[in-house]
């Protein structure tokens, strides 16, 4: 716990680049609902070194389980390039399990913008 009000470290998320960088985040939750996901302040700080092409993310849960980010770190994701639908998510730690971005998403609403038909 930070303060009363912040607590930060519940979820914690690491992403691998495309140039092969890890960065990662920790979920940052505050009483005036104004906290941040695990995912997106991973995505921070790599925008933050310079890079903004993710090949994997894992997101892990207060139970040491892995877990698919939720609907406002996918939106995120898939909007920060063309191939973001490519991004390999580990869904399942002890099944291995892995899907794409794309298939959480499916028939996403910007896909002609970002040129990705």
């Amino acid at each position: 716990m930070i303060s009363p009000l912040v607590e930060a470290g519940a979820v914690s998320a690491a992403l691998l680049t495309e140039k092969g960088n890890i960065y990662v985040g920790v979920c940052i939750d505050a009483a005036c609902s104004l906290g941040m996901c695990a995912e997106s302040n991973a995505i921070a700080n790599m925008i933050t070194n310079g890079e903004s092409h993710i090949a994997k993310i894992v997101a892990v849960m207060p139970d040491g389980k892995t877990g698919i980010p939720c609907g406002a770190c996918r939106e995120f994701l898939m909007q920060l390039d063309a191939s973001a639908g490519q991004i390999e998510i580990l869904c399942g730690y002890e099944t291995k399990k892995v899907v794409q971005l794309k298939m959480l998403i499916p028939d996403w609403w910007h896909t002609k913008t970002l040129n990705m038909e």
